[in-house]
């Protein structure tokens, strides 16, 4: 098993940062033109904890590499399953989420946060940090140069698509900062 871990403070507001992650995926987004689609399975919200759950089924078109695909066959579309926890009392989202396409070759457990950094906030600039974790298991049986290869491959992989997906989410965050910022500015000027 390998592991990948990133930290990352976005200088936005947990109520941005939550509210936008929503969009990650739209066209905003061009660092994430290899999500297909992104459909929601379930949603709900718990009445004790004031929880919001939601399932969502993530389709990408995501090649592999050359020598594993002629290795282990299988095909460019993949599937991801994600199940998110918000959390407006904690002001914390987290988002688990698993492969399903080449599960039984290779597992990927990936969770992610987003929560207030109290340390870098001051009145006026919130922050938001984000911390990402993901547990990388090539599962070939006995063979271990090629699943230390898998596993090395695929934290690499994972690694770049992370850093291209922050990259993506700022954008998203600066327009949703902006359009939401026009809109009430248009709602003010209709109160007057």
């Amino acid at each position: 098993m390998k592991v990948f871990s990133s930290e990352y403070t976005f200088d936005y507001s947990w109520e941005e940062v939550s509210t936008a992650n929503w969009r990650k995926y739209c066209p905003w987004n061009d660092k994430s033109t290899h999500v297909i689609a992104v459909d929601t399975l379930s949603r709900e919200v718990d009445p004790a904890t004031g929880i919001l759950r939601t399932e969502r089924l993530i389709t990408c078109n995501q090649s592999a590499p050359a020598w594993v695909v002629s290795l282990l066959g299988g095909s460019n579309t993949s599937l991801v399953y994600e199940t998110s926890y918000v959390s407006p009392a904690e002001k914390r989202v987290t988002m688990c989420s698993t492969n399903l396409t080449w599960a039984n070759i290779l597992r990927v457990r990936e969770t992610v946060i987003y929560q207030p950094d109290l340390s870098a906030s001051s009145p006026g600039h919130e922050r938001t940090q984000f911390t990402q974790d993901a547990k990388i298991t090539a599962l070939c049986g006995g063979w271990q140069k090629i699943r230390t290869k898998i596993e090395e491959a695929s934290v690499e992989r994972f690694s770049e698509n992370a850093r291209r997906g922050r990259e993506g989410f700022e954008a998203v965050l600066e327009m949703s900062r902006r359009v939401f910022g026009e809109e009430k500015e248009r709602e003010k000027a209709g109160m007057q």
